[in-house]
């Protein structure tokens, strides 16, 4: 009688036991994936920022180097580490390094599908003059201070990584997605600064906060004779008569402020190509003769058009997310996994 009462006390031990035993066992799995390596889930994805996605034809790149005139074929994201680390900070917010991972695997996606053979077999440049800037790990590492490495890289890696797949769209395509270093407040136009009909989603946008950086504005003197030259070397008819109190004079803004029509002496220059004659950071300028020196007096860096870097970390520091940066600078887009 005795052995059935220890029989059947151990088989409803059994029953209360071996439930909680395999919760234990589940639930120290479950902790240790979810802290395997410190790993942080995507918010948006709510994916590990280094898994794989699935690029289909947009998968690898081929990028002609403008100095050695090769081609390399590259994991598209791969080359994105190079694109981010070249063309941004790498402590700025990390929103706005989101926001310009997506851009830059936007403009390559764009160009992959639009640049018609222009740079030999390959999909796009290593030319910021041209595509967009890109440098190798190695050279982006040694050019920074050895301490901050380690954190710059990752910060690049996650940038890159926690966007996989991501572009812009507008109608359902790809953007021409521009950028530039600092609006000087504003964005501009594409019609302004190269002719053509523009893009829908390019339009003149205000920011706050891009004074607070050291792009926000510039200075550059040339002596009248300096002055003279760069001028006619470009237009062999060129006189002035300093003398005279409109000898410079401001004709026409664009409605972003920078200057779309400037008159020097008896010639009319747009604010584009003064900019590109004298070496300007914008066409966003002022200039004032001043003794037997003309200083210019110069608000943004770059072209204005797209996103401004500098706006988008200012916007980011504002609380923003990549999302809001992106539909800041590019009106009536979507953001969409290719």
């Amino acid at each position: 009688m005795k052995k059935v009462i220890i029989y059947i006390f151990l088989i409803v031990l059994s029953a209360f036991l071996i439930p909680i035993l395999f919760t234990m066992q589940f639930d120290f799995i479950n902790t240790n994936v979810a802290n395997a390596d410190n790993v942080e889930l995507n918010p948006e994805t709510q994916e590990t920022p280094n898994e794989e996605y699935n690029y289909k034809e947009y998968g690898t790149i081929k990028l002609f180097h403008e100095k050695t005139s090769e081609v390399e074929e590259l994991p598209i994201d791969q080359y994105l580490y190079g694109v981010v680390s070249a063309e941004m900070p790498a402590d700025f917010e990390i929103e706005a390094l989101m926001a310009q991972a997506i851009v830059a695997r936007t403009y390559t996606v764009y160009k992959i599908k639009t640049n018609g053979g222009k740079h030999q077999n390959a999909d796009i440049c290593d030319s910021s003059s041209c595509c967009q800037a890109w440098i190798t790990k190695e050279d982006r590492l040694n050019r920074w201070d050895e301490e901050v490495r380690e954190e710059y890289w990752n910060r690049i890696t996650n940038a890159v990584d926690s966007t996989k797949g991501k572009i812009i769209t507008y109608e359902g395509e790809p953007i021409n997605a521009f950028f530039h270093s600092n609006s000087g407040g504003s964005t501009e136009i594409p019609l302004n600064v190269w002719g053509g009909s523009g893009y829908p989603y390019l339009q003149v946008v205000e920011t706050s906060g891009e004074d607070a950086y050291t792009q926000y504005n510039s200075e550059i003197e040339l002596t009248v004779s300096e002055l003279t030259a760069k001028i006619k070397a470009v237009h062999s008819e060129f006189e002035i008569d300093f003398s005279k109190e409109d000898a410079i004079q401001i004709l026409e803004y664009t409605d972003s402020g920078r200057i779309k029509t400037i008159k020097f002496g008896n010639v009319n220059l747009s604010g584009v190509e003064v900019r590109n004659i004298f070496g300007l950071r914008s066409a966003k300028f002022s200039a004032q003769k001043i003794e037997d020196k003309i200083k210019f007096t110069v608000i943004g860096y770059g072209h204005g058009v797209g996103m401004s870097q500098t706006g988008a970390d200012a916007l980011a520091k504002q609380g923003n997310s990549f999302e809001d940066i992106i539909k800041h600078f590019y009106v009536g887009v979507e953001i969409e996994n290719i």
